[in-house]
């Protein structure tokens, strides 16, 4: 279907975009423009038009005549974010980059894969198994969330207490600024001293800084074995102290998951109890590395496992059984959102030391605002997913100041908003308490200098 001339474009900018984005490649009609308009958050506003490109080039002389007719544009993966980071509140263009998604190359001996932003998380991980590699990033939506939106919002994921985030394991770029000027940062090299990192700032930045059109992401290689953990607690308290201990051992492992009792009991509800104890709270621990050395690795995490309030530490046995244990948390979004559609997803972070702290706070925020909230998620390196369930009026009512005060909290103990999804629409308010107000006026010249008309995703992330 070829595009149809849209009302709120200028018509001279429709058609040099028409010029750019022939065929079915420029899309204005209502019903692309609504699909194209909402993510995950469950927020919505129409685009006035959607783009798919095909190469660099195109998004180029795209970027270009938008910013010559001050026009919004908007860089989409596959809209699994939660914050509204995707949504084109101010219209404009929205920039699907899902048919630039080809592998351009990948080396092993150098350890790097060179992709596009449109390519699948899931479909990286298949294509690197056969070489021997994965890329550490491995958010819940990896089967169909793209490489593109993992830069976007520096995803992470339970690999990332090991391993790290996004940011640790992007090596070079190559982007298009709000300027239209395009730019190529970082080396294919793990060292690198000439300049300012600029892929670093990139990343996270939401679309806010410049368009992604390519990215050289380093690669791991995959671990001989891997051993799964259960360890159940009499109570939240003591799961959180135990992962401070865990994390304080020499041995980091792979994946460090913390289940609250609440999490515990919608995920015993949701799949009929299977594999999910009565307890407190539950530690999901997965160690990896050489097959020599993995048994001594599970010795030294099961030793502080053990500590005070421990009830059962069970290590799977086989395959299936990892998967049966995996199967408990990976249960819970379903069984949340059937609890609350209108759930609230935060994922904030606090040092691991302050995460019993963290936890104390929920319960106390739950108890204060007589509003559901259940705590989960990658409590090896402090982030945690605090889901607030409101199921009526008046808890909606009462969930957004809990919210307020729940960042509140993490921000006493020393903690950070975001460690994944990002700031978006949903977050953007609450910046001027996560940082300074020169920080805040750093990151506002770091925006004019990349795009000093604005036109990049505009409404996101600076309040």
């Amino acid at each position: 279907m070829t595009a149809m001339a849209s009302g709120s474009l200028p018509a001279v900018l429709f058609e040099a975009l028409a010029a750019i984005f022939p065929g079915d490649a420029l899309r204005c009609d209502e019903p692309t423009r609504l699909v194209y308009g909402y993510d995950n958050s469950r927020r919505t506003a129409p685009a006035d038009a959607v783009a798919f490109p095909h190469r660099h080039e195109q998004v180029v002389a795209l970027v270009q005549a938008c910013r010559e007719h001050r026009v919004p544009v908007i860089a989409r993966g596959r809209g699994t974010n939660t914050t509204g980071a995707t949504v084109p509140v101010a219209g404009g263009v929205v920039v699907s980059f899902e048919r630039m998604n080809r592998i351009l190359r990948i080396v092993p001996e150098d350890r790097i894969a060179v992709v596009e932003p449109g390519l699948l998380n899931g479909d990286l991980q298949r294509a690197l198994a056969e070489s021997g590699f994965f890329w550490p990033p491995d958010p819940t939506s990896a089967p169909y969330c793209t490489v593109g939106g993992n830069l976007a919002c520096n995803a992470g994921g339970p690999r990332t207490v090991k391993y790290g985030a996004t940011r640790e394991n992007v090596l070079a770029l190559r982007a298009v600024a709000g300027s239209g000027a395009e730019l190529r940062c970082g080396t294919p090299t793990t060292k690198g001293a000439t300049g300012y990192d600029l892929v670093r700032l990139l990343v996270g930045s939401e679309g806010t800084l410049a368009l992604i059109t390519e990215a050289t992401l380093r690669l791991v290689p995959k671990p001989d074995a891997v051993a799964t953990l259960r360890a159940a607690y009499v109570d939240v308290d003591a799961a959180a102290r135990a992962v401070a201990r865990i994390m304080a051992q020499p041995v980091t492992p792979c994946a460090l998951e913390f289940l609250d009792d609440a999490s515990l009991a919608l995920a015993r509800a949701h799949r009929d109890g299977a594999a999910v104890p009565e307890a407190g709270a539950l530690l999901l621990i997965e160690v990896d590395g050489a097959s020599e050395t993995l048994a001594a690795a599970v010795a030294a995490v099961s030793r502080v496992a053990r500590g005070a309030g421990l009830l059962e530490l069970r290590v799977a046995a086989e395959a299936a059984e990892a998967e049966a244990l995996w199967a408990v948390r990976k249960a819970l979004s379903p069984a949340l959102r059937n609890l609350s559609p209108q759930k609230i997803n935060e994922d904030v972070v606090v040092p691991v030391s302050r995460v019993p702290e963290l936890v104390a706070a929920t319960k106390a925020l739950s108890a204060r605002y007589g509003l559901p909230i259940v705590c989960f998620g990658h409590a090896g390196n402090g982030n945690l997913h605090v889901n607030l369930l409101p199921r009526d009026d008046r808890e909606r009512a009462a969930a957004e100041p809990c919210l307020a005060a729940l960042f509140d909290a993490v921000i006493r103990l020393d903690g950070t908003l975001s460690g994944e999804h990002g700031i978006g629409l949903a977050k953007r308010e609450f910046m001027t308490r996560a940082l300074d107000p020169g920080a805040l006026g750093l990151m506002r010249g770091i925006k004019a200098a990349f795009d000093p008309d604005g036109i990049l995703n505009p409404g996101k992330l600076l309040p």
